[in-house]
């Protein structure tokens, strides 16, 4: 093999994550006619030295380094020293003139191919940074590589225009450009971005010795690049890759820990329109072209801006019941359609929860290029005092206290993880970070949560940046029980170490399986590295405990656990059991209280609508069960979204004084919908589906409305279908075209006054 192939296959070893499994050099990316190839370590041509190689402008300005510095020679501008440059003037001289130029653009093609670009539905060239890619120039005559120069120059926004210059050699991640092949008037040009390039919608312009050739339709979107290995959000694995930046259909998970539901979401970064929008988002941010290049500062801009607390974000919150004046939270099926209405009207679109959050910051992440995952952690703990743990208080008479029981525990809350190195941090923090875009705690003065390395939440790191307190409150806190006394302190009388942070999940890697990543959050519970991670984070906490007495230690002779129905249906009686177990040698006597309440899936409940006393006697060694039975007529016009219920009980051992104390959560299923598909799906041609509702109910649902849309199948639409009868089926059909071929899926979902959380989807295979 030559020098000159073996130079040029090392760049491309050491830049490309393609080439470093073996592949063929040709088979990457070819010039126009088959002719072309990978560009190579050396200019084409015998080029002419001379003329003032830094005369091309400031190149660093707008996207050089991106606010990231650790890189290799990340401070250094193409045509200075370090770059190979010596003999190549940056400054084209002559009269060559320039008669157009062709960013080869073509979904189908090479560029958007190579760049794993071709499934956005735009007809401009999108790229991803620190990989080449090849323009075609046509000049008023022949070109001369022994005498014309020529340079490229990309504008981002109002930043310093950045001169990329031919160069004998690409520096790894580094601007440049080379000729691949030239013909009598036709030149093809390879691009070289810089690794640490600014994300965003550039303006390209050629520059020759006879001026500058500019056109407003030269647009080229520059996005994050998880296959080059110089990017910061590089990931080496082909199949998480395709999972975590390609996929545009996902699976959230919600319920609780024992019943866990799982609905479908159209992701859809790729749909015409989400990129301009995505974009739109980093402009209201006020992210600077400097900082657009860092993803820890465009994670934490985006965790800020999609919820709308401060800023006008994407989506206004409401955890009110009350949407009349916008949509359902639980009626959303994809981001699309938020995005776009987001754009268009520059106004936060009504309205949404933590998943609606989390799913359109998921999009807007893969729409960037930014490997992103939808996270659901289940009993998860919100901790508004800061001091780590999850604190419930009774009265003397073990009545919950609900004035003073501001933390809470949600059912479920969803995130998101980002992949990224962490150049801020010590060595060891690179990999998975967590970012929350929901609206709960300030950081910094902003509602934004962010970037926090997975390792230092696990490990109880507090002092880690970003917001590691309460992400690791939310996984790892401790849930404690303080009873008031006579004196009016508080006496810590239980608690429950493994309270929350429960089946911490998200959809697997190339299936719809859910894969469990609790380990990635938080030691096995009850280890000997758990127990020292939440050591480790109270070390770190800077807020007082309560005023309370030492505890004078419970015997603990009885125990309480409670058991309820899994997969109750909408319109069922729902039956509960309390069971105690005395576990000594004597007879023991429990006063028991039992509140039911209905509370939304954050943890906060409305007052009990149920509640029941009673005396339990035991035997030594005895257990017991004590049931308790709620009829559908109690709690029908309770419910609220979710159909989520939490029932509390509290009790005193009379012999020995123990206090009792346990909460559980449950919910009430709510029927699927099912899609049919009729007939093959080819791309172009019309296709119809039918969706099918059965109302599980007595009583009539009224105002309802289905939401169907799919990526590259469907876009987003809303069918109205008024009142639906007791027992009632109602069918709707759709008739959509097919936009792109693959494996795809349509969703749907319900909702009426009555009745939301009803959802569906149908795969479709598009030839």
């Amino acid at each position: 093999m030559s020098r000159y192939v073996e130079r040029k296959k090392s760049w491309w070893q050491r830049c490309c994550s393609c080439c470093s499994r073996g592949e063929d050099v040709d088979d990457y990316a070819r010039g126009p006619g088959g002719t072309g190839g990978r560009p190579s370590d050396r200019v084409t041509g015998d080029y002419t030295p001379g003329g003032d190689r830094n005369s091309g402008g400031d190149t660093t300005t707008g996207g050089g380094n991106g606010g990231n510095n650790d890189r290799p020679n990340s401070n250094i501008e193409p045509g200075r020293p370090g770059n190979n440059n010596d003999n190549l003037p940056s400054t084209p001289t002559g009269n060559l003139q320039i008669k157009s130029v062709d960013l080869l653009k073509s979904r189908s093609g090479e560029n958007r191919r190579s760049h794993h670009t071709d499934e956005f539905e735009y007809d401009e060239l999108i790229v991803r940074r620190g990989q080449p890619f090849q323009i075609c120039v046509t000049f008023q005559r022949a070109f001369n590589p022994k005498s014309d120069q020529i340079c490229v120059i990309l504008n981002l926004g109002n930043s310093q225009p950045i001169t990329v210059p031919l160069v004998k050699e690409f520096d790894e991640g580094g601007w440049g450009c080379q000729v691949s092949e030239a013909t009598g008037q036709n030149v093809v040009l390879w691009v070289n971005t810089s690794a640490q390039a600014a994300v965003g919608k550039y303006q390209l312009s050629v520059k020759s010795g006879a001026g500058t050739y500019n056109d407003p339709k030269l647009k080229v979107y520059v996005l994050f690049n998880a296959w080059c290995r110089m990017d910061s959000v590089f990931m080496d694995n082909e199949a998480w890759r395709h999972e975590y930046v390609l996929n545009e259909m996902g699976r959230i998970y919600y319920g609780t820990e024992h019943q866990i539901g799982e609905r479908s979401w159209n992701y859809g970064q790729c749909d015409k329109g989400v990129l301009d929008a995505v974009l739109f988002i980093l402009d209201r941010g006020g992210l600077s072209p400097a900082s657009r290049g860092n993803p820890i500062n465009v994670t934490r801009v985006i965790s800020a801006m999609v919820n709308s607390m401060d800023d006008n974000g994407v989506v206004a919150g409401s955890w009110s019941g009350e949407y009349a004046d916008g949509v359902n939270p639980v009626a959303w099926v994809g981001s699309v359609d938020i995005l776009l209405r987001y754009h268009q009207t520059g106004a936060p679109v009504k309205y949404g929860q933590c998943w609606v959050f989390a799913a359109v910051t998921t999009t807007v992440l893969r729409c960037l290029g930014i490997p992103g995952r939808t996270i659901t952690n289940f009993a998860s703990a919100h901790d508004t005092d800061g001091n780590l743990t999850f604190d419930v208080y009774f009265d003397e008479n073990m009545k919950p206290l609900e004035d003073k029981n501001s933390d809470s525990v949600w059912n479920y809350h969803c995130w998101n993880d980002c992949w990224m190195t962490r150049p801020d941090l010590p060595a060891g923090y690179n990999g998975w970070q967590a970012i929350d875009a929901t609206p709960q705690e300030t950081s910094n003065g902003i509602y934004c949560c962010g970037p926090c390395p997975l390792l230092a939440v696990k490990n109880g790191l507090v002092n880690i940046n970003y917001d590691a307190p309460f992400l690791f409150a939310e996984v790892n806190s401790d849930k404690v029980f303080y009873q008031r006394t006579a004196n009016g302190k508080f006496k810590k009388v239980h608690v429950e170490e493994r309270a929350v942070g429960h089946c911490i999940s998200t959809k697997a890697v190339g299936s719809n399986a859910r894969e469990d990543i609790t380990y990635l959050y938080k030691h096995q519970e009850g280890s000997a590295e758990e127990r020292n991670a939440v050591r480790t984070a109270a070390q770190y906490g800077n807020k007082p405990m309560p005023d309370v007495e030492a505890d004078t230690g419970d015997t603990g002779d009885v125990a309480l656990s409670i058991e309820s129905q899994d997969g109750v249906s909408m319109g069922s009686d729902i039956n509960v059991r309390i069971l105690l177990k005395n576990g000594c040698g004597s007879r023991r006597t429990v006063t028991l209280s039992m509140a039911i309440a209905v509370m939304y899936y954050n943890g906060v409940c409305k007052e009990s609508f149920k509640n029941e006393d009673c005396s339990v006697s035991l035997n030594p060694g005895e257990a017991k069960a004590v049931g308790m039975t709620v009829s559908y007529n109690e709690y029908r016009t309770q419910l609220v979204d979710q159909s989520a219920m939490m029932l509390t009980v509290s009790g005193i051992v009379k012999e020995s004084g123990q206090k009792l104390a346990k909460q559980h959560t449950f919910r009430i299923r709510t029927p699927d919908l099912i899609i049919k598909v009729h007939g093959e799906a080819v791309v172009g041609q019309q296709i119809v589906a039918e969706i099918i509702f059965q109302n599980p109910l007595q009583t009539t649902l009224h105002n309802g409305c289905f939401h169907v849309e799919g990526p590259g199948l469907q876009r987003p639409k809303i069918v109205q279908v008024g009142d639906v009868g007791p027992l009632k089926t109602i069918s709707i059909t759709e008739r959509f075209t097919p936009r792109r071929i693959g494996s795809r899926q349509l969703v749907a979902s319900f909702e009426s006054d009555e009745m939301s959380l009803v959802h569906g989807v149908a795969d479709v295979m598009v030839q």
